[in-house]
């Protein structure tokens, strides 16, 4: 068909409407870490648990509520892209449950935080696998812990107004 008088002519194909974005979240690198081809390093090292001495005591004595909080924490950033409005949940939730079941029938909590800790870590493109994870998880669990805490939090408070009990 031939291009006819008054009839507007198209030179560029329609582009599609960008889809819209649901859970995208705050700051994930609020430090500003250095990022290598394989991710940055964590925001606060493994042993600086004492610089948030609330939740490393918390991690200590009782590291299921600490578990099922940062678990809540991270799956409601994930889903809502927002900080979570109840500060990680009820204490007695069920993921504290498993982890407390699982601790006491095996001493296997620490399994539950490996992978969580995987979770956390794609996340926010830090670096390190699965051998390191699970080594971290069963040797310094209040510290693994505590570390994914303030990782969480650094989040958090990007969105503003957010302080972690």
């Amino acid at each position: 068909m031939a291009h006819q008088y008054g009839q507007k002519a198209y030179v560029q194909q329609p582009q599609p409407t960008p889809g819209m974005v649901i859970g995208g979240g705050g700051n994930r690198n609020a430090k500003n870490m250095p990022m290598g081809a394989d991710g940055r390093e964590w925001s606060n090292g493994l042993c600086d648990c004492c610089d948030a001495p609330g939740t490393c005591l918390l991690s200590w004595c009782c590291p299921c509520i600490s578990y099922a909080k940062n678990k809540h924490r991270y799956e409601h950033l994930n889903s809502k892209g927002t900080s979570d409005p109840e500060h990680g949940g009820s204490c007695c939730s069920g993921d504290c449950m498993l982890h407390a079941l699982i601790a006491g029938c095996c001493g296997g909590g620490w399994i539950l935080q490996f992978m969580q800790r995987g979770n956390v870590r794609s996340r926010y493109n830090i670096k390190g696998g699965s051998c390191g994870d699970c080594c971290t998880a069963f040797f310094c669990s209040p510290c693994e812990l505590t570390q994914e805490s303030r990782e969480l939090e650094l989040e958090e408070k990007s969105f503003g107004g957010y302080a972690h009990a």
